[in-house]
């Protein structure tokens, strides 16, 4: 069991109140944790306060060794920090092992890239600023707080994290409160790589923490994982100090498989895509478009690999008990519908869900408008992949997506045209393996990137500077001494520069 009053947890003196993470396969008590009040959040920020600007103090160098050096103690602890997660969410063990690697992937290269991205860089000036030397460099913002997710406790919070760590920021950090303990060891094994500052905390807690963190001005930008629901309410309280968010919402990601595609390796991936992590991945596939020629092919292949997966054995359960009302849900609204190719609504059997795929299910059935979060998927024939391309863009998410076709050319073009933040092609979720792309979605997914060197910006603030470096004869534009025959060559020079027609 995990003891959660080490450092750099803060207990607030008051603090007597405390909650249980659970794992929900058991229900057994994995840890007990201190429900920290506003007033220990505050606390927690101004330490924090204190601790940015020694972390933004240091030598870009400094920082990326220290950064490398705690990716190599995540690493040395990845056995305990994945046993941590099997038991705070129920997924298996290799599952949490998978997110805990792509997180270090991500760390080394925030920590590799921070310095190249963010760092001072001359930039043009144009004709008309000859006379002047521009700058741009990319600054730290101060205290950043990331609310996090249960459904990936390491990998997705740590897309934040990192970033604003190796961009210069100091990091206030309130888990999900079903996986509290996951939080306090990633900020515990940070501390023994920046033992000076508390540099990144962990706050425990129930959503006042994470309200009170939101709330506080002298947090600089909060970065939210969650559903568009508590993300529209985190940004309320946000809005009080105009303090900006970047926020990585839900998804009802769509699988397009098209009529050249290798069904095999297409079905093989849906598959995962959609049931592995119980179907709790916000970029999960959730709605599967098939051109027509090759409908029947492919439902032998998926219907025969589906079979051979096991709730409680291949993935893990629902870790998020009141989920298991919305899987039910949605299950029995797609098979009264549509029709059953496997399971139904016999598959919830909480805290488990046995895969259910559903096809011929209307467009506007809650199965296909509404995020399930369950291992569960929609498949419906279409004519041919534009007709599968418009159906993947008629929803109010748009997070990631899938394309399944030999043809890269056109695999790409659509691709391009999916309504989405990030697209995989021939492969499912890969982007999220990639550190240098960024990832994030548009409409109800959020807004906002975190990863690859946008994700860098995010948790920075550009700062442009112009030093004149010699006076511009005749030509002094920005003064009241300025003359007629000034004006009139800053007319000619435009002209000359801009006033011919492209043809």
């Amino acid at each position: 069991m995990l003891v959660s009053d080490a450092l750099p947890v803060y207990r607030d003196a008051m603090t007597t109140l405390t909650f249980d993470s659970l794992n929900p396969a058991t229900g057994e008590i994995v840890g007990s944790h201190p429900r920290q009040s506003p007033d220990a959040v505050h606390e927690a920020v101004g330490r924090a306060e204190q601790a940015a600007a020694w972390w933004a103090g240091l030598d870009p160098a400094e920082r990326r060794r220290r950064l490398l050096d705690y990716k190599a103690v995540v690493t040395r602890h990845l056995k305990e920090l994945a046993e941590l997660v099997h038991q705070e969410t129920g997924k298996p063990v290799g599952d949490a092992t998978l997110e805990i690697v792509l997180a270090v992937t991500h760390l080394d290269w925030a920590a590799r890239n921070a310095r190249k991205v963010l760092g001072r860089r001359r930039v043009a000036t144009g004709m008309i600023g000859l006379n002047l030397a521009a700058t741009l460099e990319y600054l730290p913002l101060g205290v950043v707080g990331v609310i996090g997710p249960w459904n990936y406790p390491v990998f997705t919070p740590m897309g934040s994290i990192a970033y604003a760590l190796a961009a210069g920021n100091a990091i206030v950090f309130k888990p999900s409160e079903l996986t509290p303990g996951v939080g306090v060891r990633l900020a515990e094994l940070f501390a023994q790589s920046v033992p000076e500052q508390p540099v990144f905390q962990t706050v425990t807690g129930l959503g006042e923490t994470g309200a009170a963190l939101a709330a506080d001005p002298r947090v600089k930008k909060i970065a939210f994982t969650g559903s568009t629901a508590t993300a529209k309410r985190v940004m309320a309280a946000c809005a009080e100090n105009l303090t900006p968010i970047v926020a990585e919402c839900g998804g009802k990601d769509a699988f397009i498989v098209d009529a050249d595609a290798d069904l095999a390796a297409a079905a093989d991936a849906c598959l995962w895509g959609a049931m592995s992590n119980a179907g709790q991945t916000c970029v999960g596939v959730e709605r599967v478009y098939v051109v027509d020629a090759v409908y029947e092919s492919f439902m032998r292949e998926l219907s025969g690999r589906v079979a051979r997966v096991r709730a409680g054995e291949d993935y893990g359960p629902i870790t998020m008990p009141g989920q298991v009302d919305v899987i039910r849900r949605h299950i029995d609204d797609a098979t009264k519908a549509g029709r059953a190719v496997t399971g139904g609504p016999g598959s919830v059997r909480a805290p488990y869900v046995d895969p259910v795929i559903v096809e011929d299910v209307p467009e506007d059935s809650p199965a296909v408008r509404e995020e399930t979060f369950g291992p569960t998927v929609t498949v419906r024939r279409t004519r041919d992949a534009q007709e599968a391309l418009s159906l993947a863009n008629a929803s109010a998410y748009g997070l990631g997506g899938t394309i399944f076709s030999r043809d890269a050319r056109r695999a790409t073009e659509l691709a391009r045209r999916m309504r989405s933040g990030m697209t995989a092609v021939n492969s499912v979720i890969s982007f999220a393996g990639v550190p240098s792309l960024p990832f994030g979605g548009v409409g109800d997914s959020g807004f906002g990137r975190i990863h690859g060197a946008d994700g860098l910006r995010e948790f920075a603030r550009p700062k442009a500077i112009a030093r004149q470096r010699f006076a511009m004869p005749g030509m002094n534009l920005t003064s009241f001494n300025r003359g007629p025959a000034e004006l009139e060559r800053l007319v000619r020079l435009v002209t000359f520069l801009h006033g011919r027609r492209k043809r």
